[in-house]
């Protein structure tokens, strides 16, 4: 029987029905989640399995990218999908499966079981070997827990693993305006450990239309102190900071992800990062995130980028090591578009009065947010090099960059200077 879907699962056609086969994209987390076994497997909730009227099984609903059908002629695969309910062990399940149809060899449903795991669709319903979460925990974070557990597609035995990588994560955000306080806000309400905010400006009246952190008594304040006032009264179970600071080259990015703030931590080794990922959400200098894509090549730290040029909104994934680096993806976009530019620039000219609102801050700051938790979690599971968005004039428009990787790079390439980290090959 075969399952249809972005990634396959299919069985062998044979006429008892044979094993399903998983062919996945994704790697196995390198906490090791992937090998084990659950004591009572069960479909995931946000997965639930039914029947169609074709007779076939969906498995994950009808999102793209997560829902899957199996051709089940014998019947055998919907006797599997009820019987892994999370009140049976994995040897009651076989035999409850093999009692309903005695033609069907157990070792068929073993792989049956191991591939749907592998697929992501099954976690475990007996208690967690980890230290549970606590009852504040599970009230604060339950249901972005089960929306985790929904776009998983890492074998996890327990849903709580994805949000704990969060718990323990460390992140430095440069630039808290409408972009980067809506990703601020998502991040904290999000559980992150903690999260060091930076940026050099004063709350105006003009930044109200976008910049949800701030209110009009805020006018003439730090952003920096407003923030921190925002963003400690969301969740004070997350650590936030902040330090008013002007990024001015690449030496300043260098000393902010290698300096942990002031009382947070003893010094670490010099010249290692003490943040887990950039995200960055300023527009200024110009040549802000040419510095920070040479700088993460060099201390191999993942970062985002995110903003809004006119209606279009969109968000840049970057892992050092994997896929285009931002200067690869920008030089790629420049000769796509042919735009004709005489600065060479990829794009529309962007006007110096940088239109914007509340919507299109909005939007910016949590694609950003989106893609920053799932570099931190892996979920979803994202292949970086890649920009992505909306164009807010036509929805069904999305916005889509990939370029690979350039040879000829002046960042990561192989003719770069000498001297110049590359932060690895793709």
């Amino acid at each position: 029987m075969t399952m249809a879907r972005r990634e396959t699962i299919a069985e062998d056609g044979t006429a008892g029905g044979g094993p399903m086969n998983v062919a996945r994209q994704e790697a196995a987390p390198e906490d090791g989640t992937a090998g084990e076994a659950p004591q009572r497997p069960r479909i995931k909730p946000e997965h639930r399995a039914y029947r169609t009227t074709e007779g076939n099984v969906r498995i994950g609903g009808v999102v793209y990218g997560i829902g899957a059908e199996i051709a089940d002629p014998g019947g055998w695969v919907w006797t599997l999908a009820e019987a892994m309910d999370g009140t049976r062990s994995p040897a009651e399940i076989r035999a409850e499966v093999v009692r309903a149809h005695p033609e069907l060899p157990e070792h068929a449903v073993r792989q049956a079981m191991a591939d749907l795991q592998a697929a992501g669709y099954v976690d475990d319903a007996a208690p967690a070997a980890s230290p549970e979460p606590s009852a504040r925990e599970r009230s604060r974070y339950d249901r972005g827990v089960a929306l985790l557990r929904w776009m998983d597609r890492t074998p996890r035995t327990d849903p709580w693993q994805a949000q704990d990588l969060l718990r323990r994560a460390r992140v430095l955000l440069v630039g808290i305006g409408g972009t980067g306080g809506f990703a601020a806000q998502s991040l904290v309400a999000s559980g992150v450990g903690h999260l060091h905010c930076v940026d050099p400006d004063v709350v105006e009246l003009s930044n109200l239309n976008r910049q949800p952190l701030f209110r009009e008594p805020d006018l003439g304040r730090p952003k920096t102190d407003a923030a921190l006032s925002s963003l400690r009264s969301l969740n004070s179970d997350v650590t936030v900071t902040a330090a008013r600071h002007t990024v001015r080259s690449p030496a300043c990015f260098h000393a902010l992800l290698t300096t942990p703030p002031a009382g947070t931590a003893p010094p670490g080794v010099r010249d290692l990062p003490v943040y887990d990922l950039l995200v960055l959400a300023a527009d200024r200098p110009a040549e802000i995130r040419a510095w920070a894509n040479e700088v993460c090549l060099e201390l191999g730290v993942p970062w985002v980028d995110g903003g809004y040029q006119g209606p279009l909104v969109s968000a840049g994934v970057h892992v050092p090591g994997r896929g285009a680096c931002w200067e690869c993806l920008r030089a790629g976009e420049a000769e796509r578009r042919e735009t004709g530019q005489a600065d060479g620039d990829a794009g529309a000219p962007i006007p110096t009065s940088s239109p914007a609102g509340a919507v299109t801050a909005g939007m910016s700051g949590l694609l950003l947010a989106h893609a920053a938790l799932a570099l931190l979690t892996g979920v979803p599971p994202m292949e970086p090099g890649f920009r992505f968005g909306l164009n807010l004039m036509l929805p069904g428009d999305p916005v889509l960059e990939r370029h690979p990787r350039r040879p000829d790079c002046p960042a990561c390439g192989d003719t770069r200077p000498t001297g110049v980290p590359s932060g690895g090959a793709s």
